[in-house]
């Protein structure tokens, strides 16, 4: 561990990043949520499938995912459409789920805002493509 891992992990919620998930069906999010929950620990259990909302309006999930473990090995997972995923946390947390992410999906960064101690990071999923 160098220095400024160290210095993330420190007890205080820099090792956690808030997720939320929108602009897909119920079953790509459940496949998003699954996936973390396989490279990472979450505050939401897998078999907590993502449910739509009735309303009109967009369905946004969440989640808070501690990524002070290094991400457990997991399969490329396929999407039926692009999902939009927001990352909040610390920059070294974020950058390591942001890492983990990119070994199970096709990770295009969208956009990012930086604040003191914290950052928010737009990010967009699909399936990645897997060498024949």
């Amino acid at each position: 561990m160098n220095d400024s891992e160290a210095t993330a992990q420190t007890g205080d919620g820099a090792d956690q990043v808030q997720v939320e998930i929108t602009d897909c069906p119920a079953d790509d999010a459940h496949t998003v949520v699954g996936a973390l929950n396989a490279l990472f620990s979450s505050d939401r259990a897998t078999e907590d499938a993502p449910r739509g909302s009735a309303g009109p309006g967009p369905t946004v999930w969440a989640m808070t995912v501690d990524v002070s473990e290094e991400p457990a090995p997991a399969q490329p997972c396929r999407l039926t459409v692009p999902v939009t995923v927001t990352l909040q946390g610390g920059p070294w947390a974020a950058d390591r789920l942001h890492t983990g992410l990119a070994s199970v999906f096709a990770v295009h960064d969208v956009g990012s805002a930086a604040g003191d101690q914290e950052q928010e990071r737009q990010l967009r999923l699909s399936t990645r493509q897997i060498a024949a």
